[in-house]
């Protein structure tokens, strides 16, 4: 927030990244470790809260940004300090003697044929996600007010998905083929914005579907990599987020030079082809996936212990 130059405010947003990777690596697990009510119901609500602060963010970050651009930053100070208090006075260990890891162990867990399947997956699938997150801004052409309000509809979305929809579906069939069938729906919807990308309310439009189809996406996956195999829940989550992060990282620049060079479609276009060659990876490893796909419990009677206390 008190940077002089757009330099200064780019190495200070690697620091960001650094600080996000550390706290991404740990709190899910931490989450899935404190929940009483079992994994499924800590996923559940560890994406609904993703979502709602992804929902809310682009919306405070418009009303900050419309008074200074540095408004933005000091905000994410502020929410920051809340979340540090909040980590501090609430969240307490065990007490048990945790057994020392080693730095390489989330490299190591990748050899897991289930666990690399599902990052590499994850990768692909984040270069979509970020395309949409990160690139479509800049073809809608909206002050900060007009992102803030077309991101807190995606997020809406997407916690709503997050805690009501992908549970359901769940219950009812594999997670391999619930996260296939998202995948091409979402190829559908990032080719639609793409073929509609001049018009900014069909754009909105599919922005918004996207994160319908993106809450489902996550939470799924995430409650597969969490359950794929036996290594610890930190070593899975650390690889995972590792591996999928750098399709994260891609995005961005990728749509831009892909923008610069053609147009504001094919970012779009090579999402979809991004978002399709996940759902491949899942279908051609699914040999590998066969753990993830046995009996899922009812998550919402799991949700409801997790937020009554149920220590049992």
């Amino acid at each position: 927030a008190l940077s002089g130059s757009v330099d200064a405010i780019i190495g200070f947003r690697a620091g960001w990244g650094l600080g996000n990777a550390l706290f991404i690596s740990t709190a899910l697990a931490t989450i899935v470790g404190a929940a009483a009510g079992g994994s499924g119901a800590a996923i559940v609500l560890y994406e609904a809260a993703l979502g709602l602060g992804i929902a809310i963010g682009p919306l405070l970050g418009g009303l900050l940004g419309e008074v200074s651009w540095r408004g933005p930053f000091f905000g994410v100070v502020a929410l920051m300090a809340i979340a540090f208090i909040a980590v501090a006075v609430l969240v307490r260990g065990t007490g048990e003697r945790r057994t020392p890891m080693p730095l390489s162990a989330p490299i190591r867990a990748l050899r897991t044929p289930a666990l690399a399947v599902l990052a590499t997956a994850a990768l692909f699938y984040n270069i979509g996600f970020f395309i949409l997150l990160a690139f479509s801004p800049f073809p809608l052409g909206f002050g900060a007010m007009g992102i803030g309000l077309t991101f807190f509809g995606w997020g809406v979305a997407l916690a709503i998905t997050s805690v009501w929809v992908a549970p359901a579906l769940a219950r009812r069939m594999p997670r391999t083929t619930i996260m296939q069938g998202t995948l091409v729906l979402l190829a559908v919807d990032l080719l639609v914005a793409g073929l509609l990308v001049e018009s900014a309310a069909a754009l909105v439009t599919c922005i918004v579907i996207g994160g319908l189809l993106l809450g489902v996406m996550n939470t799924v996956l995430t409650e597969s990599v969490m359950e794929a195999t036996d290594h610890p829940r930190a070593v899975a989550s650390s690889a995972y987020s590792a591996v999928r992060f750098l399709g994260g990282a891609a995005a961005p620049p990728l749509a831009a030079l892909l923008w610069h060079a053609f147009s504001a479609s094919v970012p779009y276009y090579v999402a979809a082809v991004a978002v399709l060659v996940s759902g491949l990876i899942i279908l051609l490893g699914r040999g590998a996936l066969t753990r993830i796909d046995g009996h899922v419990a009812d998550v919402q009677e799991e949700g409801a212990a997790v937020l009554i206390g149920d220590a049992g």
